[in-house]
C-alpha cells in the first residue's frame, strides 16, 4: 500500500476508472418479496455470488493486478488465501497471463485447492493454519520479487471492492441504507468512501461476526487492535485484525457497525435461499442478517434497504448445522430444560400446559423414580415476546424451567447427548475444546490428556468448519488442578470450563 494516504477524491476517481469489468459482471440488484413483506420494508440483494468465481474478491484482485509494472508482471504474483481471495487472484492472473502462486494451509479442503489449480495456480500447501500459510508467502514474495496480493488492505484492491458501490447507485438512486460485511474491510471501505462521496444521504452500515468482530474492537480502542481469537463458522470475515487503511476509511464513512451471531446468520442463509433459491456461504449472508437485525432494533418500516451477497462458495458440510440453527436464529424456536414427575401421564401434562405449541425435540432417559429431565424445543412465533410469558406459566405450574435458548454448550452437544449421567460418583469436571480439524489433532489432546487423567465424557460433531467443537469430561480430584491446568497449556486448544453449565447439571452431571 502506498505511503501517501488517497483522498476520498482520489478513491473515486480509482473506482471510476477500474478496469475490473474486463473479468467482472455488473452483479444484479434482486428484490426480495417474501422478506420484504415480512419486514414490511423493500429488501434488496446485491448478487455477488452470481461472479464467475462466485465471490466478489474477483473486483479487488483484478483491480490490483491490473495496475502491476511490465516489471512485476513477468516476475508473478503470490497470495495466501484458502478462499474465495484465493480463487479471484487465480482467475485474474491467468486472465493477464501472469504466473501466480497461492500458498494454502494444508487443512484447506480439495475442493478448493482442485479449484484454484484448474484456474491454472501454482498451488503450495504449508503448515496447518492460514497465519503460517501467510508468513510463507511473503517470505517468499521478499526472496524471489514476487508482487503480493493482499485479500483488503490495499488501495487498488479497495477501489476494486468499491466497484460494487458504482454498481449500486447505477441500480438504485432511491436507497436509505446499504448494509455490507465487514471481515478485513476491503468491502466495506471500497462501497462507503464511494457513496459517500456522491450521495452522503445513504446510510452505509457494516455488519460484523459477533465473534470476530475486529472493527467494533479497533473503533473501541482508537486504532487497529488485534482479537485474541475468531470464531470460524463464518470463516470469509475471520479476520483477527482489521486494515490500516481500511479502518481509516471506515471509521470516517460507515455510518454505524453491528454484530450478528451464528445462528442470526444461519437464519439470513435461509432467506436468501426462500427467495432466490441461491445457498450462500455464511460469511456471504453476513451483511443481510446485519439489515434484519438493524431493520427489528430500529422498527423500520417502508425503507429501500439493500445487502450485499458477498459470496456463495459454501462448503456443503456446513448445512447441517445452518439448517440445525435456522430456527433459533429466526427466534422461531426455543429451547429448554424441564423436570417433569416421573410418573404416567405426566408427559401429556406438560404438553397441555404449552398451550397447543408444536414441539420440535423431546430427549430424554429415565433417571429415578422421582423426576424426569427432558430436553425440550418449542415452535414460538417469536422467542423473545412470547418465551418469557412461558416460562413464567410453566414455572408458576409448578415445572422446574430452564430456558437453554442461547446457551451454546446446549445447542452445540447437550441435545445430542441428553440421558448420560455417570453411573457412580465421579468428580467430573467439564471443558469445552475448540480443535484444529487437521490430521493428529486427536491424538495430540489424547495424548497430553488422556494418558494422565480419565476422559469421562467426550463428544464431538464436524460442522465442516477449520475448527471442530469438543467437548470433555474428565475426573479430577482438587490435588490435581495445577498439573492438569499446565496440561491444558501445553495442549494448546482453546478450552473453557463448563462444570457449572445448566444444561451440563440438568442432562450429564451426577447429582
Amino acid at each position: 500500500m502506498s505511503q501517501t494516504l488517497p483522498s476520498a477524491n482520489d478513491y473515486l476517481r480509482r473506482i471510476l476508472l477500474s478496469p475490473v469489468y474486463e473479468i467482472a459482471q455488473v452483479t444484479p440488484l434482486q428484490e426480495l418479496p417474501k422478506l420484504s413483506k415480512r419486514l414490511g420494508n423493500q429488501i434488496l440483494l446485491k448478487r455477488e455470488d452470481r461472479q464467475s468465481v462466485h465471490s466478489f474478491k474477483l473486483r479487488g484482485a483484478y483491480n490490483k493486478i491490473a495496475q502491476l509494472s511490465e516489471t512485476q508482471r513477468q516476475r508473478g504474483v503470490i497470495a495466501a488465501s484458502a478462499g474465495n481471495h484465493a480463487q479471484g487472484v487465480a482467475m485474474s492472473a491467468q486472465r493477464l497471463n501472469i504466473n501466480a502462486i497461492i500458498v494454502m494451509p494444508t487443512t484447506t479442503p480439495e475442493i478448493k485447492i482442485d479449484s484454484v489449480r484448474a484456474m491454472g495456480a501454482d498451488v503450495r500447501l504449508i503448515g496447518d493454519s492460514f497465519d503460517e500459510a501467510s508468513h510463507y508467502s511473503k517470505q517468499l514474495a521478499a526472496e524471489r520479487g514476487y508482487t503480493l496480493i493482499p485479500p483488503f488492505d490495499d488501495v487498488d484492491v479497495i477501489a476494486g471492492q468499491g466497484t460494487i458501490g458504482k454498481e449500486l447507485l447505477e441500480q438504485d438512486m432511491h436507497l436509505n441504507a446499504i448494509f455490507v460485511p465487514v471481515g478485513g474491510g476491503g468491502i466495506a471501505a471500497g462501497v462507503a468512501v464511494y457513496i459517500k462521496q456522491l450521495m452522503p444521504q445513504i446510510k452505509i452500515i457494516g455488519v460484523e461476526a459477533q465473534d470476530s468482530a475486529c472493527l467494533s474492537a479497533a473503533l473501541a480502542a482508537g486504532k487497529p487492535t488485534p482479537l485474541e481469537r475468531v470464531g470460524l463458522f463464518a470463516d470469509g470475515v475471520a479476520v483477527k485484525l482489521i486494515g490500516t487503511e481500511t479502518f481509516r476509511l471506515c471509521q470516517r464513512y460507515l455510518d454505524e457497525v453491528i454484530t450478528v451471531n451464528s445462528d442470526e446468520i444461519c437464519a439470513a442463509v435461509k432467506d436468501i435461499f426462500e427467495d432466490t433459491r441461491a445457498i450462500s456461504e455464511p460469511s456471504g449472508a453476513l451483511a443481510l442478517a446485519g439489515l434484519k437485525a438493524y431493520a427489528q432494533q430500529h422498527n423500520l418500516q417502508g425503507q429501500r434497504l439493500a445487502a450485499i451477497l458477498s459470496g456463495a462458495n459454501v462448503n456443503f458440510h456446513n448445512l447441517r448445522y445452518v439448517s440445525e440453527r435456522t430456527e433459533l436464529g429466526e427466534k422461531k424456536e426455543a429451547v429448554m430444560a424441564v423436570n417433569i414427575p416421573e410418573r404416567q401421564g405426566a408427559y401429556l401434562e406438560f404438553v397441555e400446559h404449552l398451550g397447543g405449541r408444536a414441539i420440535t425435540e423431546f430427549n430424554y432417559r429415565y433417571a429415578n423414580e422421582q423426576q424426569a429431565s427432558i430436553f425440550v424445543g418449542i415452535r414460538v412465533s417469536n422467542s423473545e415476546q412470547e418465551l418469557p410469558a412461558l416460562l413464567d406459566s410453566l414455572s408458576t405450574s409448578g415445572y422446574a424451567v430452564t430456558n437453554l435458548s442461547d446457551d451454546e454448550l446446549a445447542k452445540q452437544h447437550v441435545r445430542y447427548m441428553v440421558g448420560g449421567k455417570p453411573g457412580k460418583v465421579l468428580n467430573e469436571r467439564l471443558f469445552s475444546f475448540e480443535f484444529p480439524e487437521q490430521p493428529g489433532a486427536l491424538l495430540k489432546f489424547l495424548q497430553t490428556l488422556g494418558n494422565h487423567w480419565n476422559i469421562t465424557l467426550f463428544h464431538y460433531r464436524n460442522h465442516g468448519s477449520a475448527y471442530g467443537r469438543v467437548l470433555a469430561g474428565f475426573e479430577l480430584q482438587d490435588s490435581d488442578t495445577a498439573a492438569f491446568t499446565q496440561h491444558l497449556a501445553q495442549l494448546g486448544f482453546d478450552y473453557k470450563d463448563e462444570t457449572g453449565n445448566a444444561a451440563y447439571q440438568f442432562f450429564l452431571a451426577q447429582n
